[in-house]
């Protein structure tokens, strides 16, 4: 059979802890914070300058021959 799982104190786990994740960052005051403000969401890609298959060129794809 095997040795029974040895069991830690909870000052041992808090070392422990202590030793693999260090130091918490300090908090953040709430007048540190800022708003954030709503946008929306932009376009997949930009409108091609010159016409698609130009824009495909530029992209390093191709303009849909085969």
């Amino acid at each position: 059979m095997s040795e029974p799982a040895e069991s830690f104190t909870d000052e041992e786990y808090a070392f422990l802890r202590h030793v693999r994740f260090g130091e918490l960052p300090a908090r953040v005051r709430p007048e540190d914070l800022t708003g954030s403000v709503e946008t929306e969401t932009p376009p997949d890609r930009p409108d091609p300058v010159g016409g698609e298959s130009e824009w495909h060129l530029r992209a390093g794809g191709h303009a849909g021959w085969t």
